[in-house]
């Protein structure tokens, strides 16, 4: 049995499923529980980023591409909710200071995908960035939509990526709704440090280009944070 922290909880289109990811705390490795746990499962158990979660995970043989994190799971447990300290240091366990470095690989202009076949070891990486470099805009492609804008560690810059955080985004969206995301971006812009969660997704095509394509999993302010993100209510 090991002990997780839950770094990223993620939405998928259709909200039966939800994606789990977490850092060991004996090794600081991420895993991610394989089959995708249901979204009602999540809610009785409780999880939540920060959550600490108990159970037997065994890595999956053959995984293929960046997802090497995947595990397979049982005896699944909440623990309980893990300290400020200990959340943050699950998400430096796989802190890198860019994109570019995270994903080890060289990105042309406006690039936001990993291509098929570049070889790499982890799907998920944590980047700190200045608070103020994140934005949360109307998707400039499908107006209704929310996307965030963000500046990494190395200076460059990322526009419209998809927000698959679970809890943000549902907050968010509310805010979007209600024409009031400059206060959320305010109160992201008044804390002194930010954490994103940057994962790729399982390969697929867009635009005619396939590949592994960035996308938000967690957005992470301190020392404080909007409590209606991290509820299920």
């Amino acid at each position: 049995m090991r002990n997780i922290i839950i770094t990223d909880l993620t939405r998928f289109s259709q909200p039966i499923d939800v994606c789990t990811a977490g850092t060991d705390i004996s090794s600081s490795n991420c895993i991610r529980p394989m089959p995708y746990l249901k979204a009602a499962a999540c809610e009785k158990l409780g999880l939540l980023p920060g959550a600490i979660l108990r159970g037997d995970f065994v890595p999956i043989s053959g995984v293929t591409g960046p997802h090497q994190e995947d595990a397979k799971y049982s005896k699944l447990e909440f623990v309980g909710p893990c300290t400020s300290a200990e959340f943050k240091d699950a998400l430096r366990a796989g802190l890198f200071k860019s994109v570019e470095e995270g994903f080890a690989i060289k990105l042309g202009a406006n690039q936001k995908h990993v291509p098929i076949g570049h070889l790499l070891r982890r799907s998920i990486i944590t980047i700190a960035v200045n608070p103020n470099s994140i934005r949360i805009v109307e998707d400039g492609y499908k107006p209704g939509k929310i996307r965030v804008h963000f500046t990494d560690g190395a200076g460059r810059q990322f526009r419209y990526l998809p927000i698959t955080d679970l809890g943000f985004h549902r907050y968010a969206e509310r805010h979007f709704a209600d024409q009031n995301l400059p206060s959320l971006n305010a109160f992201i812009g008044s804390q002194p440090e930010a954490y994103l969660r940057l994962g790729l997704s399982r390969a697929h095509q867009i635009g005619g280009t396939s590949g592994y394509w960035m996308q938000v999993n967690g957005i992470y302010t301190f020392p404080d944070f909007v409590k209606e993100i991290r509820s299920y209510k």
